[in-house]
């Protein structure tokens, strides 16, 4: 005889709201989805935070408890969870605070194991979220125009959540080192294992603290490795106090030298070594960003949280489809650069070729494998050529320069003209066809750098972009800018 069908516990009353369900439970609180309801029919759907039975009449607790809703309710940005009240109900504190529907960064992070490593692109937009939201809490002002001097203190995975849109939102500010709390300087809170090393030693504590932590949370998300936990407390604290820190590079061969040294920068042990403030590790982290292609949307990210869910839920439920390389929306996308280019003869009436098309492309062949570079296509006179940019943009896009240079002067010496454009991307490639999805010729960098090489077929010179150009040492021209797309445009530079 079938089981009966389980019957959901109705909602728990609690004042003026419906808790539906206990979503999360730390060490001062419990978390729970609830519904507020108003006057025609209104309702709303946000998160009831209660302060545990057990701690219900502590009143170091109870303060704690009541200055995370006081300095929350003070701050209103975008990457922030906002705070709607603090009440008390039954000898209970609460505060009602915005739903975030998704996952915190944690669970993210892993969940996603099952499709490999981190997109790079979406760690660094994640970090960039967060660091908004930190230039705005670290300078906060009162109701009064005091400064509120707010160090968050517990900057960690779970403290970041992703919705299903792609926001990013920082919260729990409950042990924040603010000017409205006082008392208990020399007691240790928050996360050990993502704590900075002044806070480890009870030390004075500003903003950089909190950039030390989220340093701490790129590194481990980027190479999937605890960087201070140990198997106890102590040892924990301690290796944090040492901030020996390895390179993140043998761990995840894709992190370029200039982001491992932005990394580093931010996990230096003295403050005064990190950057000064949120805004100025954002203007480091935003020029990485843009020199090395990693540009990212809230839409990326909602999709990627789509995809990990998913193929989370496939595992979960026995699917081996779910880890199938013919599922692409399940690999990760990797950066990479392309070459298109293309060989034409003079006119009959200039010159004639030198050597046949045939024997010319055997020459490029040559040179594009000791360029290390890998054929997509290949037609008469013409070749797609793609790097993985695995030790990062700067040095493949200088090798794909170099080799469209190098071609460029075999091709004038056969006495045929050379078109070239080159383009970094990001692509999902399949490790079964090694190509991306079918269609994949008209789509990101492959078809910018047919694009571009078309173009460059009237001037005779190699074409890239501005983000190839500022990869590479040798002097570029800019040609100026090109609308791709509605309001979307590029900035096309030449190899002088």
């Amino acid at each position: 005889m079938p089981n009966p069908p389980t019957v959901p516990p109705a909602p728990e009353a609690f004042g003026k709201y419906q808790l539906l369900e206990r979503i999360a439970q730390g060490g001062m609180a419990e978390v729970f989805r609830a519904r507020s309801h108003g006057a025609m029919g209104f309702e709303k759907i946000l998160v009831v935070k209660r302060i545990l039975d057990t701690l219900a009449k502590d009143e170091e607790f109870r303060d704690l408890f009541t200055n995370e809703a006081r300095i929350a309710a003070e701050l209103s940005h975008v990457n922030i969870v906002q705070v709607f009240e603090l009440g008390k109900e039954n000898e209970h504190l609460y505060i009602a605070m915005e739903y975030v529907h998704g996952l915190d960064l944690a669970r993210l992070a892993s969940r996603s194991r099952t499709l490999g490593d981190f997109p790079i692109n979406l760690a660094l937009f994640i970090t960039g979220e967060v660091l908004k939201a930190l230039a705005y809490a670290h300078a906060a002002h009162d109701s009064d125009g005091e400064p509120m001097n707010i160090v968050h203190c517990d900057i960690s995975p779970q403290n970041v959540l992703i919705s299903f849109s792609g926001e990013v939102k920082l919260t729990d500010f409950g042990i924040s080192r603010a000017a409205i709390q006082r008392g208990n300087e020399n007691v240790i809170r928050g996360k050990y294992s993502y704590m900075s090393p002044e806070q480890a030693e009870s030390r004075h504590l500003d903003g950089r603290s909190d950039l030390f932590s989220l340093g701490t949370m790129l590194y481990e998300i980027l190479t999937g490795r605890r960087l201070f936990k140990a198997a106890s407390r102590d040892e924990t604290l301690a290796r944090v106090r040492r901030a020996e820190v390895p390179s993140p590079r043998p761990y995840r061969k894709e992190i370029s030298e200039d982001l491992e040294g932005f990394i580093l920068r931010t996990l230096s042990r003295l403050p005064e070594d990190r950057f000064a403030d949120a805004h100025e590790m954002y203007d480091a982290l935003s020029k990485i960003i843009v020199s090395e292609g990693h540009r990212a949307t809230n839409n990326d990210l909602a999709q990627y949280l789509r995809e990990v869910i998913d193929a989370a839920n496939a595992a979960a439920a026995g699917q081996a489809a779910a880890k199938s390389p013919k599922s692409l929306k399940t690999i990760p996308p990797q950066p990479l650069v392309a070459l298109a280019l293309e060989a034409s003869p003079p006119p009959r009436s200039i010159a004639s070729p030198r050597t046949s098309m045939a024997a010319l492309s055997q020459e490029w062949m040559s040179v594009i494998g000791d360029q290390g570079g890998e054929v997509w296509e290949r037609g008469e006179g013409s070749l797609l050529v793609v790097w993985a940019a695995g030790t990062g943009f700067k040095e493949t896009v200088g090798r794909a320069v170099r080799t469209a240079v190098a071609l460029q002067r075999l091709t004038a010496q056969a006495g045929y003209r050379l078109s070239a454009g080159i383009a970094p991307g990001v692509a999902r490639v399949r490790p079964d066809t090694h190509r991306p999805a079918e269609g994949w010729e008209l789509a990101g960098p492959f078809y910018l750098a047919r694009w571009m090489m078309n173009l460059s077929a009237h001037r005779g010179r190699v074409l890239l972009t501005e983000v190839g150009a500022k990869q590479i040492d040798q002097p570029t021209v800019m040609l100026g800018r090109i609308p791709i797309q509605g309001n979307r445009y590029i900035n096309l530079h030449e190899v002088a």
